[in-house]
């Protein structure tokens, strides 16, 4: 199972870049996918959640100017990210709680590599 994700770089204030992530692997089903970050010095922090049932989730920094959704197949998840400030300035790391399709049934949390979204004033 892997987790790509793409999207991120170097952005002005005010911006509105897209982050997206695709899960590929010998996946059964997707029970949750979400986005968290890590800015220098801090923990990794959720910033929003979609579960298979629709159920979204922000964190109240990013509430009004982040947008969490995904495709029709849920295996892929966007972030659309608006009104950037210099705080968002983080590692974006794309998370998945799926169950592989290896007959155990268990769900699993797995991490791609994070993408690197820079925010300057």
């Amino acid at each position: 199972v892997q987790l790509q994700a793409s999207g991120g770089g170097l952005v002005q204030a005010g911006g509105s870049p897209r982050l997206s992530c695709v899960a590929s692997g010998e996946i059964f089903s997707i029970n949750a996918m979400a986005w968290y970050r890590q800015a220098p010095g801090k923990e990794r922090e959720l910033v929003a959640s979609i579960t298979s049932g629709g159920t979204i989730n922000y964190i109240d920094s990013v509430k009004g100017r982040f947008t969490i959704s995904r495709d029709g197949d849920y295996y892929t998840v966007h972030l659309q990210m608006n009104s950037l400030k210099p705080e968002d300035t983080a590692v974006y790391y794309c998370n998945a709680l799926l169950v592989v399709a290896n007959g155990k049934n268990v769900a699993v949390n797995y991490w791609g590599k994070g993408t690197q979204v820079t925010v300057s004033s």
